[in-house]
């Protein structure tokens, strides 16, 4: 009887088999699926749009329609011999860093300060200022800033109208305090001082208060501890927010354009967009400014990694017991503190709304004596020679609204749900260069300027020819730039979940993606949907990242700009105090159904 003989497999077939059996056992893993597939799609869109930008950068266009490869630009930007050039870039980059280095102090002091009497005394209205502190983060930017001016431009400033201190007490401001450095800092601080209030937070509500009580038996006095025990912990959380601030604020547009440009005073990101607004002849200069910026976030995120494998060991929490112990204020300190501070918050916090109300019920900018008229809300016959009618009836503003809406609901959808994938699949391999690779790519965004990202993602659309898509273009540029919140948010959520608990569904034989919808997503919920808010409410209160995106009726804050420059001042107010009217109730919606908020303070429970 013949026996049939299997052929002899070659040792090239062996290797093949061998090398597919790998393979689908290693995409078998979802995390190592969603890692090389993110990880393809994040390499791509952080790129493609750079090389785009590189090439306009080094590109020079003599005749309408060709280019020539050339270093011409970047002579007439960086040559400080050029009076041009001084005036472009060299002043307002030094005026940027001077604004971001102030905006870091501010944002310490302020956010840092407020942590330390929230988590480490015996502070009243704990509960009050817990709540209301993240208020300036939520808003615009540009609110605080159109904030600041209503309130305190006077007649030192040369203004046609007075603001709202100067009617109330008849002193005038000067003109520094209200434009230039020194305002644009402050606001800037302000808006990022939530930064340092929970990174601070964090580290002082967990610090074990034993190591201060030592150094006070050592006989050392409490400033001296403080400097010597207190601050050499919060390095790193110091550290930490510095980067982020002065990487934010360097490329921060709405506020210096508000509070810098009446005055002459310029920064990087406003000369950026004068150049790239200015045509052909300047655009290419812009894009060199554009590089510079991405280079500071691309040195900020560098010097994050450089500060977190060389960060000496700072252990303050152990498996021993220990204490917080909080600093007896007295019974009267506790409660001038408190006071202070409360006031101080709602004055930046609730004041805006008020003052923005109060700004949309003004027949004339700044004349408090001609009485109020809710003509900017509600009528419906023209409010000015552009033809604008009251709020409810205006369709341009729900047009923008609606645009608004639209685009925060995507961009959150996918960045949300990228954020929980890439979240989730870094923590199940997180000791792999795979893991570490795409976890850096989904947080980079974050360190890009904003105003950078809008130009980046212009010269993208511009190249796949959407110009008529620019919806889109605008979607993939809030979802890359909102990844890192979401990313983040669902990373230190899995991270904190056993990996048995999965398991057990494992050798239940239960499907991926039940076990995701039925396991992990309850048990993690309100941190995996702040992963789905943060970015909602970035978009909704975005204008830097959209600057060169699509019209100026895309969404409610160009809309807000369109009015700003077409002198609307009580519709304006009135537009931007229902924007943050939405925002808050949105997150405060959010916090009753679900519980995730992002306004949870330290401390304040």
């Amino acid at each position: 009887m013949d026996e049939t003989v299997s052929p002899q497999k070659s040792p090239f077939q062996k290797k093949l088999k061998r090398g597919l059996n790998s393979t689908l056992t290693f995409f078998g893993m979802p995390a190592h699926s969603i890692l090389v597939l993110f990880g393809i799609v994040l390499l791509l869109l952080n790129v493609f749009p750079i090389v785009s930008l590189l090439i306009k950068a080094f590109t020079t266009y003599k005749i309408v329609g060709t280019g020539e490869f050339t270093f011409d630009n970047f002579d007439k930007v960086f040559n400080w011999t050029n009076t041009t050039s001084v005036g472009y870039f060299w002043k307002p980059f030094g005026n940027s860093l001077l604004v971001s280095v102030l905006s870091c102090v501010f944002a310490i002091l302020i956010g840092g300060g407020t942590a330390f009497l929230m988590a480490r005394t015996n502070m009243k209205l704990k509960k009050f200022i817990g709540a209301v502190f993240i208020f300036p983060y939520i808003m615009p930017q540009w609110t605080l800033a159109l904030f600041w001016r209503n309130m305190f431009i006077s007649t030192a400033c040369n203004a046609g109208h007075v603001g709202e201190f100067q009617a109330l007490t008849g002193i005038a401001m000067p003109q520094w305090f209200v434009f230039g450095a020194f305002p644009i800092a402050l606001m800037l601080g302000l808006h990022y001082a939530p930064f340092a209030y929970i990174l601070f937070g964090g580290v002082l509500q967990n610090m074990d208060s034993n190591l201060e009580e030592a150094a006070s038996i050592l006989g050392i006095p409490k400033w001296k501890s403080f400097f010597r025990v207190t601050v050499p912990i919060l390095t790193p959380a110091l550290f930490s927010t510095i980067l982020l601030v002065f990487s934010s604020a360097m490329s921060s547009y709405s506020i210096a354009v508000t509070l810098g440009n009446p005055v002459n005073y310029y920064v990087l990101a406003t000369r950026m967009q004068y150049m790239l607004s200015s045509g052909s002849a300047k655009e290419s200069q812009g894009y060199v400014m554009a590089i510079v910026l991405i280079l500071i976030g691309l040195v900020m995120l560098l010097m994050n990694q450089a500060q977190t494998r060389s960060r000496k060991q700072f252990t303050t929490v152990t498996g021993k017991s220990g204490q917080v112990s909080k600093n007896n204020l007295g019974k009267a300190g506790s409660w001038i503190v408190g006071i202070v501070l409360a006031i101080f918050v709602a004055f930046f916090a609730i004041g805006p709304m008020v003052s923005f109300f109060l700004e949309s019920l003004l027949p004339n900018v700044g004349d408090y004596s001609s009485g109020f008229s809710f003509k900017a809300w509600i009528s419906t016959e023209p409010i000015s020679t552009n033809d604008f009618v009251g709020f409810f009836h205006e369709n341009k503003i729900w047009k923008a609204l609606g645009g608004s809406v639209k685009l925060s609901v995507f961009c959150a959808l996918f960045a949300g749900l990228s954020g929980f994938l890439i979240g989730y699949a870094v923590s199940k391999c997180r000791k792999s260069r795979g893991a570490n690779f795409v976890n850096g790519l989904a947080f980079f965004p974050y360190l890009m300027p904003s105003i950078a990202l809008s130009v980046t993602f212009y010269l993208m659309g511009l190249n796949l020819k959407m110009a008529s898509m620019w919806i889109v273009v605008a979607i993939i540029a809030g979802t890359i730039k909102y990844i890192p919140m979401a990313s983040r948010s669902s990373l230190n959520a899995m991270m904190q979940l056993s990996g048995e608990i999965e398991e057990a569904g494992i050798i239940q034989g239960v499907p991926w993606w039940k076990r995701m919808t039925h396991i992990v997503f309850p048990i993690q919920k309100a941190a995996i949907i702040s992963g789905f808010l943060l970015p909602f409410i970035s978009c909704m209160r975005e204008y830097d990242l959209f600057i060169f995106i699509g019209g100026d009726q895309m969404t409610l804050t160009k809309f807000m700009f369109q009015l700003e420059a077409d002198g609307v001042p009580a519709l304006e107010n009135a537009a931007n105090f229902a924007l943050i009217l939405i925002i808050l109730l949105v997150n405060w919606l959010t916090n009753l159904l679900t519980g995730a908020s992002i306004d949870k303070g330290v401390g304040g429970k």
